[in-house]
C-alpha cells in the first residue's frame, strides 16, 4: 500500500525539503499542476517541486484571474495535489483572501491542506493578473501586515511564507527592491518578484536583496523566458511555470476538438494522445491491482 492512493511523504517532511532546496546553490523549479494526475507526471519527471496557480486555477473554472476564487475553492483544489506527490508543493494564495487577518487564517487553512507553503502578493484586493497593466498596490506598511499576520499564524515553522511584490511595473524596479526587503524584514522566507522585464532586472534585484528570490517564467508576460541554468547563475533560488501545463493542454484540447468537429472522427489526432496504457502507467494500475488482490486473497479455515 506504500505510496498508493496517497504519497509516502508527510506533509512535515516536504515543508523540510523545500526549504532545504531553497538553500541549497540548484535552483528549484516548480511547473504548475493543473490537477494530481499531472502533479504525479511532474515528480516522475524529476522536477523538484509543484506550483499551483490562481490564474490556472481560475481559468480552469472559466473564471479571469481577477480575484474572484475563495480560500476553500483554492483549498479545495490543493490539497488532492499535495496528497498525490511526494514533492513540496507552492501554492498561489493571492492577497490572502481579505484584510491581514484573513491572510493569517489562510495559512493555516493550506497548511492542513497539505502544501509547503504559499505567496501572498501586495495588489489591491481584489487582484488581477501579475502580467497586466492597471494594477495597483497596496502601501507598503498594509503589506507588512499582512506578511507578518501570515507569518504569526503558522503551526510549523518550516511552512514557506513567500512574498511576492507588483511594484516594478507600477513604481519602478528600486521601490519594488524597497518593498523585497521590507516584507523579508517582517518575516517572508522568499521575495517573488514579478514582472521583471529585463535580465538586468533579475540581476539588480539578486544583488539588492539577501534571502531567497524566486523568478516566474510565464509565457506571454512581460519578462523574457530566462532559462533555469541562467536564473541559477544569477542567483536565483526558486523558479515557476505556472501556466504552462494549462497553455499546453488547452491548445492541445482545441486542435483536437476542431479536428473531430471538421472530420467527425478523432482517428488522426491518436498519435498526438497519451494512450491508454501509459495512463495506466501513471495512475500504477497494476499496483491497485496488486493490492485489491491480495486484501482479498484469504480463505476461512472451518475452525472459523
Amino acid at each position: 500500500m506504500t505510496g498508493l492512493i496517497a504519497a509516502v511523504t508527510s506533509a512535515a517532511d516536504k515543508r523540510v525539503a523545500l526549504r532545504a532546496s531553497l538553500a541549497s546553490e540548484s535552483i528549484t523549479r516548480l511547473p504548475g499542476a493543473i490537477n494530481p494526475l499531472t502533479a504525479k507526471l511532474i515528480q516522475e519527471i524529476g522536477f523538484e517541486g509543484i506550483y499551483i496557480s490562481g490564474g490556472a486555477f481560475s481559468a480552469a473554472l472559466g473564471l479571469p484571474d481577477i480575484g474572484l476564487t475563495t480560500l476553500t475553492e483554492v483549498a479545495s483544489h490543493s490539497a488532492p495535489i499535495a496528497r498525490c506527490t511526494d514533492l513540496p508543493v507552492l501554492v498561489d494564495a493571492d492577497t490572502g483572501f481579505g484584510e491581514p487577518m484573513s491572510a493569517a487564517r489562510t495559512v493555516t487553512v493550506l497548511e492542513d491542506a497539505g502544501v509547503a507553503g504559499l505567496h501572498l502578493e501586495d495588489q489591491v484586493n481584489p487582484k488581477r493578473c501579475g502580467h497586466l497593466d492597471g494594477k495597483a498596490i497596496v502601501p507598503t506598511d498594509e503589506m507588512v501586515r499582512r506578511v507578518r499576520a501570515a507569518v504569526s499564524a503558522r503551526r510549523d515553522p518550516n511552512f514557506v511564507i513567500c512574498a511576492r511584490t507588483d511594484a516594478a511595473g507600477i513604481d519602478g524596479i528600486d521601490a519594488a527592491i524597497e518593498r523585497a526587503k521590507a516584507y523579508a524584514d517582517a518575516g517572508a522566507d522568499l521575495i517573488f518578484t514579478e514582472a521583471l522585464h529585463t535580465r538586468t532586472d533579475f540581476e539588480k534585484f539578486r544583488g539588492a536583496v539577501d534571502i531567497p528570490l524566486l523568478a516566474n517564467m510565464t509565457e506571454f508576460g512581460k519578462s523574457p523566458l530566462v532559462p533555469a541554468q541562467a536564473l541559477e547563475s544569477i542567483g536565483y533560488n526558486a523558479v515557476i511555470y505556472p501556466v504552462t501545463t494549462l497553455r499546453l493542454a488547452m491548445g492541445a484540447i482545441e486542435r483536437g476538438l476542431r479536428v473531430i468537429h471538421e472530420e467527425g472522427t478523432q482517428e488522426t489526432l491518436l498519435d498526438e494522445m497519451q494512450t491508454r496504457s501509459r495512463l495506466y502507467e501513471l495512475l500504477e494500475y497494476e499496483r491497485y491491482n496488486e493490492f485489491d488482490s491480495g486484501i482479498f486473497d484469504f480463505t476461512l479455515s472451518r475452525s472459523q
